[in-house]
């Protein structure tokens, strides 16, 4: 069970983080582009503004080209969420003019500095790593550098990463408290039916080992002393009891394969339900008990005749076992928005707290007097997974000296 809760535990935190680390890879991939594109239109737009009005050269002076003489036109490109500088080259690449294009106070010898190293890396864009890198730059051989001071854009997508990074660590606690929640919601209804299966486990083998050793000593003494018949009785007797242990095991085996519906039929449930009761009425004779029916006719419903019957045959024994002498066992039938079968009797109630325990497998309210009567406990849970079965439920309950088993089904 540990290990089944470790692998579901680490199946939905993997599929969760794999979800969170996608959207924060998407989110820092997608401001970083916009920064770089920003820089990139940056660079784009100043060399378009700039240099396009570069004139001709004059071939008959064989003078060299001139720039521009309108370099306040050039000077009044600004750029508000960064700084841009434009240093104009002369046709050997020395450096002309310095341009700056946002007021920013960094020296000129500073951006010689910066050109000098920008044009020996033999580039014409160097954008480079915006977590990093100072600048970025677009060189045009002998005619421009343009520059772009990276460090609101570094400081930028830093501050997005970390705040990121810190709401990525915030998750990911979420999702690890999220995934043992679920684990505990998922894995529940597994471990109460592996705790189940052991205690059908434990109950059976405990059933069997009692007719099996009373066997076993029967037959050692039947060998000592074969005169004595007793032995022989003993051994019938308990051998009965296993018998009809195993048979009900098998029942509860069949009926719990809920999944099963291909022998369900559209049949007529009040003469079935008429049928199984008169069917018990020597038995509640002979127990001095009264039979009283109240069921509307023409009820039909899709369902397994044989485990209907059985279900009836389960609640009307367990009526007739626990009704006092003179009292009346009462089936009621009826439709309404639901189809509600009620078998009622007089007698022995339900222990207070035991109304849901009595389903349980291997339940007995009174050891002793149920195995008098090889009782083992497993009808009320065979009648359980019929009404299951039928998409139906069963609940019961005692009070004023009257216990009510209830099974309501979809009409």
């Amino acid at each position: 069970m540990k290990k089944l809760r470790i692998q579901v535990f680490m199946v939905i935190f993997l599929i969760l983080t794999i979800f969170v680390t996608a959207i924060f890879v998407s989110f820092n991939v997608m401001g970083y582009r916009q920064e770089y594109n920003a820089i990139s239109r940056s660079l784009n737009q100043t060399e378009r503004i700039g240099f396009d009005r570069t004139p001709p050269n004059d071939s008959e002076n064989g003078e060299k080209p001139k720039r521009p003489d309108d370099l306040d036109e050039i000077d009044d490109i600004k750029f508000v969420d960064r700084t841009v500088y434009t240093v104009l080259l002369d046709s050997d690449d020395s450096i002309k003019a310095i341009i700056n294009h946002s007021n920013n106070d960094v020296s000129a010898d500073e951006i010689e500095k910066i050109a000098v190293t920008m044009m020996s890396q033999s580039l014409q864009k160097g954008i480079g790593n915006l977590y990093i890198a100072d600048y970025s730059f677009s060189y045009h051989e002998k005619s421009s550098i343009v520059i772009v001071d990276n460090a609101s854009t570094k400081e930028q997508l830093r501050s997005m990463l970390v705040i990121s990074l810190l709401l990525y660590v915030l998750l990911e606690a979420i999702i690890f408290i999220a995934a043992h929640i679920l684990m505990l919601k998922i894995t529940k209804p597994v471990e109460e039916s592996f705790n189940k299966q052991k205690q059908f486990i434990a109950d059976a083998s405990h059933e069997l080992k009692t007719p099996l050793a009373v066997i076993i000593a029967s037959a050692d003494a039947l060998e000592s002393n074969p005169r004595e018949k007793k032995w022989l009785t003993n051994i019938k007797t308990e051998s009965e009891r296993m018998n009809k242990l195993i048979a009900d095991l098998l029942d509860l085996a069949k009926s719990e394969a809920i999944d099963d519906r291909s022998e369900f039929a559209v049949g007529d449930l009040s003469k079935l339900v008429e049928k199984s009761a008169l069917t018990f009425e020597g038995v509640l004779f002979e127990n001095g008990v009264t039979l009283d029916e109240d069921i509307e006719s023409g009820i039909e419903m899709n369902m397994n005749s044989y485990k209907i019957q059985q279900l009836m045959s389960i609640l009307l024994d367990n009526a007739v076992k626990h009704s006092e002498k003179g009292g009346t066992v009462n089936v009621l039938l009826k439709k309404d928005k639901d189809i509600v079968l009620e078998v009622i009797n007089e007698g022995e109630g339900i222990p207070k707290g035991e109304e849901e325990k009595i389903f349980e497998r291997f339940y007995r309210a009174d050891e002793s007097r149920n195995r008098n009567e090889n009782r083992y406990g497993l009808g009320l849970a065979i009648a359980k997974n019929i009404c299951q079965l039928h998409g139906g439920t069963i609940t019961a309950k005692s009070e004023n000296g009257k216990t009510v088993f209830k099974a309501v089904f979809k009409s």
